[in-house]
């Protein structure tokens, strides 16, 4: 497993600039999230700051994987929106758009993995309606990431229409269980959905984990905490992955701690070290 950060726990700073000094701390992965201010996928400039990124990462020996949870990027009023499971079919296929210019930005980047979720139901569709959104705008994005050599990690997120990795695997069963639609991890949310035995379930879904997120947090609580300052118990989680043969990044995703980002990347690499990483 490589030593992780996440792109929206960096304030402050260019992320470009951050790299050698991740690097020095022992981090070998980078979430990037594409954003207005990085690798904003629908910029006139993306082909030039993609190639800079990439030669960055190589340079310092990061591999990264791509996420695509920027706050305000398509809607600057409202969070995390338009998603997959938006009332209106234009908001949806905006969303759509999007996914498949950053799994073009992940091919051109070298990563091999996007991050994506659901979106969170806002109108008072029911379940078979908004299962039929999800899967219709997931198809060509699917389609897009096979062409593409792109796996697909599929994170669960509290309060949203897919919360747990139960109803993840019923997604991936309605699409018919593809091979490059697998699954992103966030061990704080686990904690938050009470999810249990948390170890077990890991182990159980290794063969699918493609990329996992680095967080505490408290039972029934949604905010991303230091380690150390909730109720995770990272141990038997990260020997979990380990025994499942996870092999790709751990990365600390603390957004609310960006303007203390190298405080924070000190702190989580030596907590993580000090719960058996190696």
């Amino acid at each position: 497993m490589r030593l992780g950060f996440s792109t929206n726990s960096i304030g402050d700073i260019a992320p470009l600039d951050t790299l050698p000094i991740l690097r020095d701390l022992g981090y070998r992965s980078l979430a990037i999230t594409p954003d207005r201010h990085l690798l904003d996928p629908l910029s006139s400039g993306i082909a030039a700051e993609t190639g800079r990124w990439r030669a960055a990462l190589e340079e310092h020996g990061m591999a990264c994987v791509v996420e695509t949870g920027a706050r305000h990027l398509l809607d600057p009023f409202v969070k995390h929106e338009p998603t997959l499971v938006s009332p209106h079919r234009a908001d949806r296929d905006r969303r759509t758009d999007f996914l498949l210019r950053v799994v073009d930005l992940a091919a051109a980047l070298g990563s091999p993995v996007v991050s994506l979720w659901s979106g969170a139901a806002r109108d008072a569709a029911d379940e078979k309606t908004l299962w039929e959104r999800l899967a219709s705008g997931l198809e060509p994005v699917l389609e897009r990431a096979a062409a593409r050599g792109i796996v697909l990690g599929f994170e669960p997120e509290p309060g949203m229409f897919i919360d747990t990795l139960a109803r993840q695997a019923i997604l991936r069963e309605r699409l018919g269980c593809p091979d490059h639609f697998r699954l992103t991890v966030d061990l704080g949310h686990l904690e938050c959905m009470g999810e249990r035995p948390l170890p077990a379930l890991l182990v159980a879904r290794a063969a699918e984990i493609v990329n996992v997120h680095v967080d505490d947090m408290l039972a029934c609580r949604h905010e991303h905490l230091p380690l150390g300052m909730g109720d995770v118990d990272f141990s038997p989680l990260l020997a979990a992955l380990k025994a499942g043969r996870y092999s790709g990044g751990l990365h600390i995703e603390l957004p609310r701690q960006s303007h203390r980002w190298l405080e924070t990347a000190r702190a989580s690499a030596d907590y993580l070290r000090a719960c058996s990483l190696s």
